[in-house]
């Protein structure tokens, strides 16, 4: 069978202002716009403030939380900020900008002078988060609110903290240049809102890219964990054993609404009126509640949801590079989900209120005895598996007691920060493993904190205090490898891929990402796939479906039309899209409305939620599928226009007008990519490499092999690079230096079928038969059955 695969976006899941680039504000049109607000229905929501009635110590504990904090009127009591007309000043390549930050009674006012923006003076409309930073909001046009890059730190003075930073530190941007703070990834209502809020409705005009949002509650309140709860405090305020006078916001009416020893009352959370019953999830059920909002991933566009699996809101990221690094660590800002997913705490059941106090926020217990709770010498017995053990002791650490390198965290929780003075850990617990730096290019924690130490020694010290423990942590080929070698384009990831994938062990984000590099390899990946598609993971079969977007229709009807009907929205929308531009007649007849309905509904939330690149490239990889192919292009050059460094729209649009035999539009966007000063050296490779690709199929290879040149210094990690470049300059008739490049290619990938092809033929070809025999049987290693090679090596022998 042949695998049938399209070149799949990238979809880009909800990111912080400081990732990438944005959009200057549009001017606002005809459409309805407003003033983020209060919603004036009440939609099952209770009026904030209500559960404090009867509930006060846990609104007492929530109300100084990072959640209360999560967004505030600009008030004398929530602004943090030094308004006592401060100055800050930062310098870049655009040039100066200065910010003068003062009050005029109870207004906060920021005047802003910078690289082409003339002087003017705004109002904090509210404030965002209070530590380590506190950011501030600003009412525009359009009904967006946008985010400030200067923040205020607001750490002690002992810390480094009370003052105004940027956080872009020696960068200014013109309004025009994608960093600016009036543009699109500095926008609350697309970036932030949906997780700073409750029940969040954006409100979104496609077409006049203005807003209309509303919450019903400003912070994140009760209702965001526990769901509408107006039916809860009905019930609180008929229940038979209720006083006279009902419970409200400002009341502190006994027993608790919830008590479970009322007479006449249920502990069931549908009896008293709540749609989500916490106490009643599994450990990864609650985990996921917590994820909605703590993960990198791509929004479904269906609403908050309470109580729902995550997938139905929400389909989180993969361990993909620049968000993750190879072994998983984290990388880019992700927000934690994905790194404990791959823990072995998250497969045990282990939940983020084990570890913090639901209404606080906070850790509850400090040190080491956060650790100790469960890892001593009796574990509980919630945990059968757990080994005995005192973890607390210079004999498991090895550090001195009391010290920083003592501490657990610092060895299983490494940090990396953020937003310039916001440290955050990895919640992936994993044993360091300086042993893995050179293969996968992972940092590790040993290293991190011991200057000038070698991963080498660092491996050795582990392996002299742990002897065989260290073996005991790995298998023989740790992710890790397997993702590393992936990303480097090596043919002889296939197999390892697919023991990733089989191993039920083996945490599920991370079987899912071996699925999507699996989709790249071609045919001898395809059983593999369609196997995925009837995997119990979620996550699995939506990584899965994309492979199968080209196959003929019969063939995805076959594979896909049963996933219409999965439990999770994720999975029935990655369904959609590889269904989209099928044939009706393809589909039974009784199920041609079912789809069709389900697409209808899938463009719609796409079209609500297109404020950002990534939904408008989701959005037009639907419409490129349903053969609406000027729209389509439509929808990519808007998800450019927001960022013109999102790599996955250039590259789709390239490949759409490739395929249409408008080589012309797509190298001009290649070229107009590659022309971009700021764009990521891994990027620039990619299309420099793409481009030489095209140059290649119309004969130009001397421009080819310049480009490919710099595609190999920008991404030198990038095994096809090597193996094209050397084709092409054994094409130009320079053979030395075509071995050359081969030789680069293998170093990378010592087992790559491809190369050592090359290697065969561009041996014999100079006359280095011997080489030519060595890359013979290494090949005949890794393709036994290939009933080629010992033709080849007939021939071979004969010269």
């Amino acid at each position: 069978m042949t695998a049938y695969r399209s070149l799949r976006p990238r979809l880009e899941p909800i990111a912080l202002a400081w990732l990438l680039g944005l959009l200057t504000l549009l001017i606002v049109g005809s459409a309805q716009a407003a003033s983020p607000r209060l919603a004036s229905d009440t939609d099952g929501y209770a009026p904030e403030g209500s559960c404090a009635g009867c509930h006060q110590a846990e609104a007492d504990a929530w109300e100084d939380s990072d959640h209360g904090w999560a967004m505030r009127p600009a008030t004398p009591d929530n602004v943090l900020g030094d308004f006592a007309d401060a100055r800050f000043t930062d310098s870049g390549e655009a040039g100066d900008i200065q910010a003068r930050f003062h009050r005029e009674d109870e207004r906060f006012l920021v005047t802003l002078d910078g690289p082409g923006e003339p002087e003017a003076t705004h109002e904090i409309a509210y404030t965002f988060g209070h530590y380590p930073l506190q950011q501030y909001l600003i009412e525009m046009p359009g009904g967006r609110l946008q985010s400030l890059t200067i923040a205020w730190d607001s750490r002690s003075a002992a810390e480094g903290g009370q003052r105004w930073f940027s956080l872009y530190p020696g960068q200014t941007f013109t309004p025009d240049d994608p960093l600016h703070w009036q543009g699109r990834y500095q926008n609350w209502n697309a970036m932030c809102a949906d997780c700073h809020s409750t029940n969040l409705q954006k409100g979104y005009d496609p077409v006049e890219d203005v807003f209309d949002t509303t919450w019903h509650e400003q912070s994140v309140g009760c209702q965001s964990c526990h769901g509408p709860s107006q039916a809860h405090l009905d019930w609180a305020r008929n229940a038979p054993w209720a006083q006279q006078d009902a419970p409200t916001a400002a009341s502190t009416a006994e027993p608790s609404a919830a008590s479970s020893d009322t007479p006449g009352t249920s502990n069931s959370a549908e009896d008293i009126g709540l749609g989500v019953d916490l106490a009643d999830m599994s450990g990864q059920e609650l985990v996921g509640q917590c994820a909605r909002c703590h993960s990198r991933r791509t929004t479904l566009g269906a609403g908050p949801v309470q109580g729902a699996p995550l997938l139905d809101s929400a389909l989180p990221s993969l361990l993909t590079e620049g968000l993750y690094h190879a072994d998983g660590q984290i990388q880019g800002e992700v927000y934690v989900y994905g790194s404990f997913a791959q823990s072995r705490m998250y497969q045990a059941g282990v939940t983020c209120t084990d570890c913090h106090d639901a209404h606080t926020g906070r850790v509850r217990v400090e040190g080491n005895g956060l650790c100790t709770q469960c890892h001593n010498s009796a574990p509980s017995p919630r945990f059968p598996e757990l080994e005995p053990g005192d973890y607390d002791s210079v004999e498991h650490h090895h550090h001195t007691p009391g010290s920083e390198g003592a501490q657990c965290v610092n060895c299983h929780m490494p940090e990396t920060t953020y937003m310039v003075v916001d440290p955050r850990r990895d919640h992936a617990f994993r044993v360091p493993r300086p042993d893995l730096t050179e293969a996968t290019g992972s940092p590790d924690a040993c290293t991190r904190c011991h200057d000038g130490m070698s991963p080498d020694r660092a491996a050795g010290s582990i392996k002299e205090w742990f002897g065989d423990l260290a073996r005991s942590e790995r298998d023989d080929t740790h992710y890790g490898e397997v993702f590393a070698a992936a990303r480097q384009g090596r043919g002889d990831a296939l197999r390892p891929l697919q023991r990733l994938v089989a191993d039920d062990d083996t945490p599920d984000i991370v079987r899912a990402t071996a699925i999507d590099a699996l989709a790249d390899l071609g045919p001898p990946a395809l059983p593999t796939l369609e196997a995925a598609l009837e995997d119990d993971s979620g996550q699995v079969r939506a990584a899965a479906t994309p492979a199968f977007a080209s196959a003929p229709d019969a063939l995805r009807v076959e594979r896909l039309l049963p996933l219409l009907d999965d439990p999770l929205r994720a999975v029935r929308d990655e369904a959609v899209r590889a269904l989209a531009g099928i044939s009706p007649q393809a589909l039974p007849e009784n199920r041609r409305e079912a789809y069709r309905a389900a697409r209808e509904d899938q463009e719609r939330r796409l079209r609500a939620n297109a404020d950002l690149p990534g939904n408008r490239l989701t959005l037009a990889v639907l419409l490129e599928r349903s053969g609406e192919r000027d729209e389509a292009i439509e929808q990519y050059r808007a998800a450019l226009a927001m960022d013109p460094y999102f790599l996955p729209a250039r590259v789709n649009l390239v490949t759409l007008y490739s395929r249409g035999g408008d080589t012309a539009a797509s190298r001009r966007l290649l070229e107009d990519g590659l022309a971009l000063d700021d764009m990521p050296r891994t990027d620039r490779g990619h299309l420099a490499y793409l481009l030489a690709l095209s140059l290649a199929e119309t004969q130009q290879f001397d421009e080819a092999l310049d480009w490919l040149s710099k595609a190999a210094e920008w991404r030198p990690g990038h095994v096809r690079t090597h193996y094209n470049r050397a084709l092409i300059l054994d094409r130009l008739g320079n053979k030395p230096q075509a071995l050359v490049a081969l030789e680069q290619g293998l170093r990378l990938a010592p087992d790559s079928p491809d190369l050592l092809y090359a290697a065969v033929y561009l041996n014999a070809a100079a006359g280095r038969i011997p080489q030519a025999l060595s890359a013979l049987e290494r090949l005949r290693r890794q393709r036994p059955n290939d009933p080629r090679l010992q033709q080849l090596e007939r021939q071979l022998r004969a010269r």
